[in-house]
């Protein structure tokens, strides 16, 4: 029997003015996301805004607009696929329309769900978040990426983003500044460790909070002193006095396997065998590729049980 082609789908998701065309324009013109597929873009929402033809014609596109919510049927949405036959699917969703509408509507068997990505509007946000929070707030709770544009500097990221965390813990969170720069919001008060303490304790299960935080905001880390139990590894890349310090970690799956962690001078003996509770002082070095990066200094070392989870997990702050 031969297997059923899966059609992406992919909602965009927010109120008007936030940012709904401009997301879709750079998924379009993305050369990693767009290789020439057949995309329908469904726009739901009242009054037509149309994507620039051009643009359109150039990556295959062909889009719909409903303009009222009794439009977007099951029915409906089986007679685009049969007439434009789509390799893929955006809806452009207002959330005026509300969300909850989605889950009556069948999709053909082929379309699957893969993203949903919700957008909102810096210099609306907290009057939508007083007056329409539940308009607001519902479609941020099945995201995948919530994306919060248009920050003002005044704008309190790390307030917002744990409200958004307690709707949505497993969604990725951006704020997007006025110059197109995006940031996650993430304040040292926020982290599930002190790194106000003369020394910064790293228990198991927050090592892989430390390994993302510390490539993203590495420059937090210069100076302080770190405890948590890892492997020596060794690396032949490395000269006599450095090893890399870390952990084994599930990237993917149970076949991707891989080690995470960082540069460490010292004097233990580098193994693949056995754990040490390390406690050192991190150091900001810019790395081979010229990015900013943590290399630690051993303080002093002592052998240690290894973690209770094989793994590190790479959990949400």
């Amino acid at each position: 029997m031969r297997e059923q082609r899966i059609i992406p789908v992919y909602m965009i998701t927010g109120f008007i003015e936030s940012g709904k065309t401009t997301m879709i324009q750079s998924m379009l013109t993305d050369e990693g996301f767009t290789t020439g597929q057949k995309t329908l873009i469904i726009c739901c929402e009242e009054g037509e805004t149309e994507l620039d033809s051009m643009l359109l014609k150039r990556t295959n596109c062909v889009q719909v607009n409903l303009e009222e919510p009794d439009e977007l049927t099951s029915l409906k949405v089986k007679q685009l696929n049969n007439e434009h036959k789509p390799e893929r699917v955006i809806f452009e969703f207002n959330n005026f329309w509300g969300i909850e509408m989605m889950a009556r509507v069948k999709m053909p068997p082929q379309w699957e769900l893969v993203q949903i990505i919700c957008l909102a509007d810096g210099t609306t946000f907290e009057n939508y978040m007083t007056n329409m929070r539940r308009q607001l707030t519902d479609p941020m709770k099945p995201a995948d990426l919530i994306l919060i544009n248009r920050c003002a500097p005044e704008f309190d990221k790390s307030k917002w983003r744990k409200q958004l965390r307690a709707l949505n813990p497993s969604a990725t969170i951006l704020f997007e500044n006025p110059d197109g720069s995006t940031e996650d919001g993430v304040s040292d008060e926020d982290l599930p460790y002190d790194l106000k303490a003369d020394v910064v304790d790293i228990t198991d299960d927050n090592f892989g909070i430390l390994y993302l935080d510390a490539m993203d905001h590495t420059e937090r880390y210069d100076g302080k002193v770190l405890r948590m139990v890892g492997q020596p590894f060794p690396d032949a890349q490395f000269p006599d006095g450095f090893y890399l310090f870390g952990r084994y970690a599930m990237t993917c799956c149970a076949n991707d396997i891989a080690k995470c962690g960082w540069v460490c001078r010292g004097a233990q003996k580098p193994s693949e065998k056995g754990f040490i509770r390390l406690t050192a002082k991190a150091q900001v070095v810019t790395a081979p590729d010229g990015q900013p990066a943590i290399m630690l200094h051993e303080m002093s070392a002592e052998k240690a049980a290894a973690p209770k989870e094989k793994y590190v997990t790479f959990g949400t702050v």
